[in-house]
């Protein structure tokens, strides 16, 4: 869909007052079908009930419903609790109610928001009613005009004022399919949102784009695209069509973080032309996540600098943009589930092609794109098997819940300790993976596939793998990577050599020079933590210890 917009011109004040009082009467009419949809009242009863208490005829109050409906699901979308949306801008509303504005700054808020609260008719449109019925197109002496239905066989007239501002401009093939209808009766449906800005009237035209044929497949190969946080960029890795990493860049997105609203979204486009370009010169199709819902922290979680980086910007809205562009280009462009493409990328790819993990995970998608699916390599399902090295990393896990306890009691900052308590809680949660694995005994079997009651495969990857990739990224995190997960070097030991023994002995503890206590857990050794009051059950592992 894309969406144009005109400024509405009335013939007199009074056609123009009549207007605003239809959009007065939908706008409490929708948010009246919000309250009764969360409460449970079905759609049928709702529409006879807004046609009698906002006079409004039914399919007004059915495209009321539907707008209802849309935000309900939004906000779902979105993880908010529907029940808490302020209808006009909580932004507005809160403006409102610190009542410290005065005069000419106090009447403006106050005109702003009734607009944005107030402000809005809506209409869907119908193939068999000519486009639209109570909002439709027509032309007057020549004169495009739109014709707002206002009850009881009630029209009012508002002329389209709309300048064509480049060569390329939608509004161009708008008005040709506009025309062509009128000539050949061959209408399209065409809906028409109306919205109030500082007291003049503006219509929001939505209809279906007609995208060519796609010309550039998978065939030759797909780019896998990844966005990432710290830092701030996305990862682009080129594969092949049999899924081999051919190359990869990074496109900077920092400038989007300083940018104002318009700035960053026209800034988006830009980027968005930038990647389409390079598909075209690739002559390759993109591979995208499906994110429906991207978690951005909560006031008080301790991260507020990474919680405002990701409530500035939206990572979906820049992937639609390039979405969008793609189908207008003929590009394909594959959606693929965003599970686990991070720690797979990490874990398996970047230490294979020393290479950064955001460029892994994006490989990861581009794979996935293709249609392969990632299996664990061999020496990943031993390490999963191996009791005695996962028991050890609950150990380290215990030792450094009881760390944090310990430094939660001392500090005295709210905000630190937040912060604190965040960590405390992953290392929880991360304790409570690796224990509930460790006592099933169950490692991850590429050969298992999903299946539903009748014993019929079902789409989508199978739980046990993802689980296992979690207990594995969490073990290794904990007893080979250090606290730098940038260098994934030292996983390659354990994926080639399986060598993880000593790639966790140099990050253990051991009695150096000058040193007069004993160590407090040694990897496969005796010693014990007496924090985690663990010790390994098998005498003969000492065996392999080397003291220094």
């Amino acid at each position: 869909m894309i969406t144009l917009q005109c400024l509405l011109e009335f013939q007199n004040t009074q056609d123009k007052e009549i207007v605003l009082n239809l959009m007065r009467r939908f706008s409490s009419a929708m948010r009246y079908a919000y309250q009764r949809l969360l409460e449970g009242e079905k759609r049928k009863d709702l529409k006879k009930q807004l046609s009698k208490l906002f006079n409004i005829n039914t399919r007004y109050s059915d495209d009321a419903i539907f707008l209802a409906q849309s935000t309900i699901s939004s906000c779902e979308e979105r993880g908010q609790n529907p029940k808490k949306l302020i209808f006009g801008s909580r932004k507005l509303f809160e403006q409102l109610k610190r009542n410290h504005l005065t005069g000419k700054r106090i009447r403006k808020l106050k005109a702003k928001w009734k607009e944005s609260r107030q402000g809005n008719l809506y209409s869907r449109g119908d193939k068999s009613k000519q486009g639209n019925l109570n909002l439709r197109f027509q032309w007057v002496n020549d004169e495009l005009y739109l014709r707002i239905n206002t009850g009881d066989r009630q029209y009012i007239y508002a002329k389209v004022i709309r300048d064509v501002k480049r060569e390329k401009d939608k509004w161009i093939d708008f008005m040709f399919m506009l025309e062509n209808a009128y000539q050949t009766n061959q209408w399209f449906p065409y809906s028409v949102r109306l919205k109030t800005k500082n007291g003049k009237l503006y219509a929001f035209i939505s209809i279906e784009e007609k995208t060519p044929p796609i010309k550039i497949k998978k065939d030759n190969g797909i780019i896998g695209i990844d966005v990432n946080a710290y830092p701030f960029h996305l990862a682009l890795a080129f594969a092949s069509k049999d899924g081999n990493l051919e190359k990869y860049q990074s496109i900077n997105l920092n400038e989007l973080l300083e940018a104002n609203s318009e700035k960053r979204q026209y800034s988006e486009w830009q980027i968005a032309h930038k990647i389409i370009e390079i598909a075209k010169e690739e002559k390759k199709a993109i591979s995208i996540e499906n994110l429906n819902k991207l978690p951005k922290g909560k006031r008080g979680d301790g991260f507020a600098k990474l919680r405002g980086r990701l409530q500035k910007w939206s990572y979906k809205r820049l992937l639609n943009k390039i979405e969008i562009l793609a189908r207008r280009n003929g590009i394909e462009i594959i959606k693929v589930n965003p599970a686990y493409t991070s720690v797979i990328g990490k874990l398996k790819y970047a230490p294979q092609y020393n290479m950064d993990k955001d460029i892994a995970g994006a490989y990861v998608i581009a794979r996935r794109g293709l249609g392969y699916k990632e299996r664990l390599p061999k020496n990943y399902k031993q390490l999963l098997n191996d009791t005695d090295f996962l028991s050890y990393t609950i150990a380290r896990i215990e030792d450094n819940i009881a760390k944090l306890k310990q430094k939660l009691k001392e500090e005295k900052n709210e905000y630190k300790r937040n912060k604190l308590k965040s960590k405390l809680t992953k290392l929880r949660k991360n304790l409570k993976t690796l224990q509930k694995h460790l006592e099933s005994g169950k490692s991850e079997s590429s050969s298992q596939q999903p299946v539903n009651q009748r014993k019929e495969q079902v789409r989508g990857l199978p739980a046990g793998r993802h689980k296992s990739w979690q207990v594995l990224s969490i073990a290794l995190a904990f007893c080979c990577l250090e606290r730098s997960y940038r260098d994934l070097s030292p996983l390659k030991r354990v994926i080639v050599s399986k060598d993880w023994i000593a790639v966790a002995n140099r990050l253990a503890p051991v009695l150096g020079a000058g040193t007069m206590t004993l160590p407090k857990y040694r990897l496969l050794g005796s010693e014990v933590s007496e924090m985690a009051e663990y010790k390994y059950p098998n005498p003969s592992c000492a065996n392999f210890v080397q003291f220094g």
